[in-house]
């Protein structure tokens, strides 16, 4: 590989902020909240032109999980009474969800309101670390290359991509191959007939049609790596969220990768919709309305942090003396590494535990480093139990905690490896989280 050396230059300081929060998504919302709500001058960026990540700008159809969380209740009662639903939309409470405009609205709403500082079309390009000490970013937007200081920096990315402009110690996707969930591109199709449509949540869904069960059917005519099928009904009259491209063996932090999948998708699409209407009862007439502004990665870095969270302690229900999210449930959703549908060391009807989980948060202070917080589907875990807590409501809870710490690690000047930790949960314990 050929190489170019790019000549040194100063780079503007361009704001100062206690906490400075990266990527928008549930995690990042989680942490901006929860951060400013309990005091502290925070700053998010986001790369996309909205907040939400999978939520919004990833289509996703619904937040998964049967999690209890006091702030994503906040989110879905403002969403409620927007006056971008329809007057009446017909579906129930749930459906809402997938209200993606409804829900930029409110998150930003929310982000303002609380004193967050915002600033879109902003990526992380550098991590400024001294002495093994997180201090702030450089951002790369439409303004150049620019530095953002903070007391301390969440990574709400996904990617974790800070922690690992830091120098943070990570592993991607499986261990031993490296290996990573398949990505989707989630897209919303019009003109189905809600009367007689079906509508299939899982892989383990299976209905009998006319010309045989759907989810065989999918495996039999769908493209390789597609083939299963999975549809949620949306807000607007006769839309429906389709969750069915597939592309693996994809690494979601390279960027020829990405655009693999983005091109593997859309081949996909019209494929599926032609699928749809030749087998499935209710989609004769469906069209395309809508896609996702990127692929859903599911899976890249696992960073090393203080603690490893396992299946083990999922399924144990474990409550742990330093938790800082809790009661989470959900189950191990891991789609096949190798084609369409669930992967086999994953469950999801079948799915057994001991009742609703937390996480420590010792699974997000990075091992070798200070002045930065994991946060999201990028705090340690394993392959396994990252399918479990990866998903939205989790991330926000998660986010929500690892606010509040980075909030008193400010205000007492001290490293967050320092924060007590009864203090994180007394303010979670004021907002109506319980243990």
């Amino acid at each position: 590989m050929k190489f170019y050396q790019e000549p040194a230059k100063q780079l503007p300081i361009v704001a100062e902020t206690e906490v400075l929060v990266a990527g928008g998504g549930p995690a990042g919302i989680g942490a901006a909240l929860g951060a400013a709500r309990a005091g502290a001058k925070t700053m998010l960026i986001e790369n996309a032109n909205c907040l939400g990540g999978m939520a919004t700008s990833g289509m996703m159809s619904h937040w998964s999980g049967g999690t209890e969380s006091p702030l994503l209740d906040e989110i879905f009662q403002l969403a409620e009474q927007s006056p971008l639903l329809p007057a009446d939309s017909g579906l129930p409470h749930s459906h809402w969800a997938n209200a993606h405009e409804v829900q930029k609205s409110v998150m930003q709403k929310l982000l303002l309101e609380a004193g967050v500082t915002i600033q879109y079309h902003t990526r992380i390009a550098g991590a400024i670390v001294e002495n093994n000490c997180v201090k702030g970013v450089i951002t790369e937007s439409k303004s150049g290359r620019e530095v953002i200081l903070a007391h301390t920096v969440i990574d709400a990315t996904g990617d974790g991509d800070v922690a690992a402009e830091a120098g943070a110690e990570f592993v991607l996707g499986r261990p031993g191959d490296n290996i990573c969930q398949p990505v989707t591109l989630m897209f919303r199709i019009g003109g189905v007939d809600r009367e007689h449509a079906v509508y299939p949540g899982s892989f383990e869904t299976l209905i009998d049609l006319p010309k045989g069960e759907i989810q065989a059917l999918g495996h039999q005519h769908l493209p390789f790596p597609a083939g299963h099928v999975l549809l949620y009904e949306a807000p607007l009259p006769g839309e429906v969220c389709v969750n069915m491209t597939n592309v693996i063996n994809i690494n979601g932090t390279d960027v020829r990768d990405l655009t693999k999948a983005e091109l593997v998708c859309r081949d996909q699409m019209e494929k599926i919709i032609l699928f749809l209407r030749e087998f499935v009862p209710g989609y004769e007439n469906c069209y395309a309305v809508t896609s996702a502004s990127n692929v859903g990665v599911r899976e890249t870095r696992h960073f090393k942090a203080l603690y490893q969270l396992t299946e083990f302690d999922i399924v144990e229900a474990k409550l742990f003396d330093d938790w800082i999210a809790t009661r989470n449930s959900f189950n191990f959703d891991i789609h096949s590494l190798k084609g369409p549908g669930l992967d086999e060391h994953g469950a999801q009807k079948h799915f057994k535990s001991k009742g609703k989980y937390s996480i420590p948060y010792r699974c997000c202070i990075p091992e070798k480093l200070d002045g930065l917080l994991l946060s999201g589907r990028n705090i340690d875990g394993s392959h396994k139990a990252h399918s479990n807590f990866r998903v939205m409501p989790i991330c926000l809870n998660i986010g929500q905690g690892t606010g509040i710490a980075a909030a008193i690690a400010a205000r007492k000047n001290i490293s967050v490896r320092d924060v007590d930790v009864r203090e994180i949960q007394q303010k979670l314990l004021a907002s109506g989280v319980r243990p």
